[in-house]
């Protein structure tokens, strides 16, 4: 059988999103060294931002104790699209949702802004499986902390 050369699957093109598609936002600020020699920020400067707005919230929220907590999230993946340059000295504001949430995995979707654009300079997310610390295997479940500040991240 061949396939019918007219019936084609439109991939949609990414876009950027409004702050009204984030339920919390967090300042990460920029730094002289993350531009690069075209002016703006590098593209790994992008996904070190991404991993900051995720892990300050959760430090914030009490979920992540980075030295003595018992469970740690590894990031397994990773994404980006961008949209608009972003270049030091901006201020960005990072939003955050949770876009799924299993028995041990995380996506959270981020949206980077440049301060006061209604629009995200680019979009990405990360997947986090939390283990545990010592033998960096799944937990069964999310602790009650994480629960609880993930609550608050995931839209209606």
């Amino acid at each position: 059988m061949t396939a019918d050369p007219s019936a084609s699957t439109v991939e949609t093109r990414p876009a950027p999103e409004p702050r009204e598609a984030f339920a919390r936002f967090l300042p990460v600020p920029t730094r002289w060294m993350d531009n690069d020699l075209y002016g703006h920020l590098n593209n790994v400067v992008y996904y070190s931002l991404f991993d900051t707005a995720v892990n300050r919230y959760l430090i914030e929220q009490g979920a992540l104790d980075l030295h003595h907590g018992e469970v740690i999230g590894l990031v397994i993946e990773t994404h980006c699209n961008f949209f608009a340059s972003l270049a030091f000295p901006q201020q960005v504001e990072a939003g955050l949702r949770v876009a799924k949430r299993g028995r041990s995995s995380v996506r959270y979707e981020i949206g980077l802004f440049a301060e006061g654009e209604p629009l995200c300079a680019a979009r990405g997310h990360f997947v986090h499986v939390y283990v545990d610390r010592a033998s960096r295997r799944p937990v069964a479940q999310l602790p009650e902390s994480y629960v609880k500040a993930l609550s608050a991240l995931e839209m209606p």
